[in-house]
């Protein structure tokens, strides 16, 4: 295995500054990461609304959420290529102004079809955002707390969907639809200032530098990486854009927000918890999240019409989840190395395919098997997930503490 040294924080980053985790560039992050969620799922609480104000069906105002993920698989690797060169953090506030411009839009338009297209356009910027945080939060910091930097970074995700989601639908049914993404706007121009204020600017890289997508992708250990990424989300996003009916064979039909909740709570603990044990045990961290996840649909499967299964299968799925963007992004950084940028970019594509696949797949297992076989289907991906983890030894996933293995990215 080839030993690339580890690259040290940035050469104006005082030493001691180097030791510490900045915990205000990093909440900054995540409160990036929270506006690119809530901004995204929005819409699924406020159809009825939605609908009316822009007389259509609730069918084609679903089309809001469709349009974002269109947005953010189509351009997150193109948008990462074209702005590599540019300094990190005027890109980070591009995206940041691209949702102030298109949620902006969404609350004022009153046309369905420039709707659906500031909607596009706010996807793009999320899938650019998504394809930085987890490179700028490593680059803050020294590489043995890169790990715990991406779990700061990445705690706007659970928060989003355990709170900020059920929040926003509230807000939007108590004041309206449109003001909701006013009321996002309004977050962005706050974040605009804390970026400026506490988030450190670092250059981008050369255009000399830069790997191409076709050698990122080929880079040993990158594509078991990115298959475990989409069988692992794949199988999460089959049960959580179904966990209403799902829910409802334990006569748990009024509780769902109830059910969420439990589920972000620990999604939360488990940021926390990995965190802790990313740079010391990546692999197994991976593998045991794997292996409960599946563990847990197996339960769900046998008695999933008990309320007290679900809600205690729920909540060790949070545990398994929460952690999983901070594990599988580091992975994949790590990884690729000085291409990490646009294998994240990857990520992002994965990921919402992944998205995408778990509503289309639940469809169609819910119409032809019924609720009661989506763990079983969840069951299956996560133990293909798990081979390809587990196969994945020597580069992707590989054993000990993170500073002893090949390549950490070099931005």
């Amino acid at each position: 295995m080839t030993k690339t040294t580890l690259p040290p924080p940035e050469a104006h980053t005082p030493p001691a500054a180097a030791e510490r985790l900045p915990i205000s560039a990093l909440l900054a992050l995540a409160m990036t990461g929270f506006i690119c969620i809530v901004t995204e799922t929005l819409p699924a609480g406020l159809l009825p609304q939605i609908s009316e104000g822009l007389g259509v069906s609730q069918s084609l105002a679903g089309q809001m959420i469709t349009a974002y993920a269109l947005g953010s698989l189509l351009a997150a690797i193109p948008l990462t290529i074209a702005t590599r060169g540019w300094r990190r953090r005027n890109v980070l506030l591009l995206t940041i102004v691209g949702f102030l411009a298109f949620n902006s839009l969404t609350a004022l338009s009153s046309n369905y079809w420039l709707t659906l297209a500031s909607r596009f356009c706010a996807g793009m910027a999320a899938g650019l955002a998504w394809s930085l945080l987890a490179g700028y939060a490593r680059r803050m910091v020294a590489p043995h707390l890169q790990g715990r930097a991406m779990a700061i970074a990445m705690v706007g995700t659970p928060i989003a969907l355990s709170l900020g989601v059920p929040v926003g639908t509230w807000l939007g049914a108590l004041v309206g639809w449109r003001t909701a993404f006013g009321i996002m706007s309004l977050l962005t121009l706050a974040l605009i200032v804390w970026v400026q204020a506490k988030v450190p600017d670092y250059p981008g890289q050369p255009g000399r530098e830069t790997m191409p997508l076709r050698r990122v992708f080929t880079t040993p250990g990158v594509r078991p990486v990115l298959a475990v990424v989409i069988a692992w989300m794949l199988a999460h996003n089959l049960l959580y854009t179904y966990v209403a009916p799902f829910s409802a064979l334990a006569g748990l039909a009024g509780q769902v927000d109830l059910v969420l909740l439990v589920f972000g709570v620990a999604a939360l603990l488990s940021i926390w918890i990995v965190g802790r044990l990313v740079d010391r045990c990546l692999r197994a961290v991976v593998l045991v999240s794997l292996a409960t996840f599946a563990l847990t649909a197996l339960a769900l499967g046998l008695w999933g019409a008990s309320a007290w299964v679900v809600y205690a299968g729920v909540a060790v799925w949070g545990l398994t989840f929460g952690g999983a963007a901070t594990l599988l992004q580091t992975a994949l950084a790590d990884t690729a190395g000085e291409g990490a940028d646009v294998a994240l970019s990857m990520n992002v594509v994965a990921w919402n395919s992944a998205i995408a696949g778990g509503g289309i797949l639940g469809g169609v297992i819910l119409e032809m098997q019924g609720v009661g076989a989506l763990p079983w289907a969840v069951l299956a991906l996560l133990l293909v997930g798990f081979g390809m983890a587990w196969s994945a030894r020597s580069q992707g996933f590989p054993s000990g503490h993170r500073a002893s293995n090949t390549a950490v990215v070099g931005h």
